[in-house]
């Protein structure tokens, strides 16, 4: 445990931090009560701190069934739902939305940016019973949908009619040549000619080498292969879309967002860079009392540690400054110095 290495408060902003670099953190916790979310919102709700400005690692959290076992908790642990930043050099920078379905984990189609700096930030995943959702970051939307739409947890609606194919009389160009545009006569020239400027060396034999031949040099009025303009092809027909038909394998499921177990939630990650403080971990099935949480925890904090922030790159910058006038003044007297004992006169001594 935590509050970090400058809190706003010590002892409200103590959180689970992870310690040590390049390891895997395993951290899970058991409800009372497995419980079902049918015909419920589900709110996932957390807070992450990467102050350690993270190269490379999860913040990411999962909730699990019942027959989870804390003992044996790895990557390979099925989850139903996983959710929360993740971050991997410059590439990856993003918030996974994963839900398990049908034993399969299905990530999302679209992507969520995460926060990368070394301050507080609010996560927050809604599932609700119309199987919507929405991605909240620091209280602000930065995504909702469909679940049917937003991953592929079903076969599609519409799949491509392959008995349907492309008339052999498809035009596919959009443009032609135009048969009215001739080739000038004075076209065709040699790429290269010979370099009028050469002259044949004094000590040339053409007997010895050869009778002499100036050099190629490229030639000016060469204009390459000629082309005929292109012109509005009158036959075009567009481009060709494969027609769809409905897909016998696709059923709605109006349950997607369900899940009928939800019994443990935990922290499976691999850090490189070790340091990120997870805290306000909350799952509810009220939004409003989650924004409101989520206000009262991180908010205070989030403007105290930017206020924290602002005080350290003023004090740095305050430094730097005084470091910069402190090395001008070693200079100057550097060279004061010099100039003095280069301008004193040497001893002189009577001869004996």
């Amino acid at each position: 445990m935590s509050a970090g290495n400058s809190p706003v408060d010590p002892k409200e902003d103590m959180g689970v931090k992870t310690s040590q670099d390049a390891k895997f953190y395993g951290l899970s916790r058991k409800f009372e009560k497995p419980f079902s979310n049918l015909g419920k919102t589900i709110v996932i709700q957390f807070t992450v701190k990467h102050e350690q400005n993270i190269d490379c690692g999860g913040g990411y959290i999962k909730l699990l069934g019942s027959d989870f076992d804390q003992t044996q908790f790895h990557g390979e642990t099925p989850y139903k739902i996983m959710f929360g930043p993740d971050i991997c050099g410059l590439s990856t920078k993003k918030v996974h939305v994963i839900f398990n379905y049908a034993g399969k984990n299905n990530l999302i189609k679209h992507e969520i940016r995460c926060k990368d700096d070394e301050l507080t930030h609010l996560y927050t995943l809604i599932v609700r019973p119309d199987n919507t959702y929405e991605v909240l970051i620091d209280n602000v939307s930065e995504r909702k949908g469909n679940l049917e739409d937003d991953w592929d947890m079903l076969p599609p609606k519409m799949i491509e009619d392959e008995s349907v194919k492309k008339p052999d009389d498809w035009v596919n160009e959009p443009d032609m040549d135009d048969p009215e545009d001739k080739k000038p006569e004075d076209w065709d020239k040699p790429k290269t000619i010979p370099d009028p400027k050469a002259k044949k060396p004094d000590d040339w034999d053409d007997e010895m080498d050869g009778e002499w031949e100036p050099p190629q040099i490229d030639n000016p009025d060469f204009k390459g292969e000629w082309m005929p303009k292109k012109i509005p092809n009158p036959k075009y027909s567009g481009p060709w879309v494969q027609p769809k038909k409905t897909n016998p394998n696709y059923k709605p499921d109006p349950l997607l967002y369900k899940y009928d177990d939800i019994a443990a939630v935990g922290f499976d990650l691999w850090q490189v860079k070790s340091g990120t403080i997870f805290d306000n971990v909350l799952i509810t099935d009220d939004v409003e009392i989650a924004k409101q949480e989520g206000e009262m925890l991180w908010r205070s904090r989030l403007k105290g540690e930017e206020e924290i922030k602002r005080l350290k790159e003023e004090e740095d910058s305050k430094k730097h400054a005084e470091d910069k006038i402190k090395e001008e003044e070693e200079k100057d007297i550097e060279g004061k110095i010099s100039e003095k004992t280069e301008d004193k006169e040497p001893e002189k001594h009577d001869e004996l």
